[in-house]
């Protein structure tokens, strides 16, 4: 199971690659947006701001995010770290059901370029 430093590093390195992108991909990253990433199985959410084509954690609370944000995420830590680690495609996973993500519809469609 991963840890929590081990999921705030994944997010880390997610910000890095997006802020490296190029094109459509950059076109997504730069949105600004509240986020959340609920991470299940150690109830633990990260609070933040996606801006800047770099996601910001401002917070880490216990349990699920006190308020909700326009982009909101939830998984387990595992697959957090597959997914940003290239392992595991967020396409099949948010099929699946293993990854949650709400958003508002105009986010999506710009998400989906950057997931």
């Amino acid at each position: 199971m991963a840890t929590i430093e081990e999921c705030r590093a994944a997010l880390e390195k997610l910000s890095d690659n997006m802020n490296r992108a190029e094109g459509d991909v950059r076109t997504a990253a730069a949105l600004d947006r509240s986020v959340s990433c609920l991470i299940t199985d150690l109830d633990v959410t990260f609070v933040g701001r996606m801006t800047g084509g770099r996601i910001v954690v401002q917070d880490t609370v216990q349990g699920p995010p006190r308020e909700k944000a326009q982009i909101r995420l939830a998984m387990k830590g595992d697959d957090l770290v597959a997914m940003v680690d290239g392992e595991l495609n967020f396409a099949r996973a948010w099929g699946s059901g293993r990854v949650k993500l709400e958003a508002g519809l105009r986010d999506l469609f710009l998400l989906r370029k950057l997931l």
